[in-house]
């Protein structure tokens, strides 16, 4: 049996939990969906945003075409913890 590539556990900060417990609209989670399965496959996918190297660094995923940006920061286990917001 042959296996693709591990993908990358998703986990959510508190605020970004909060952010996503107020999405109600069904476009906006399926969008939103297509997102965290983009960075789950892929962890650099998103652009790395300047900042000092002492901490984790936040990375930016953004879909023109579903209108989402997530901001999240990958761990060395490879987890992507989305930790700033979700726009859909």
């Amino acid at each position: 049996m042959a296996t693709g590539p591990r993908r990358a556990r998703i986990a959510f900060s508190d605020s970004a939990a909060k952010q996503l417990d107020a999405i109600t609209s069904e476009a906006e989670l399926h969008a939103l969906d297509r997102a965290l399965v983009v960075i789950s496959v892929d962890p650099e996918a998103g652009e790395l945003l300047p900042g000092d190297s002492g901490g984790p660094r936040l990375r930016q995923y953004v879909d023109d075409v579903e209108r989402v940006r997530l901001m999240y920061w990958v761990t060395a286990l490879k987890t992507v913890v989305v930790v700033a917001f979700i726009e859909v």
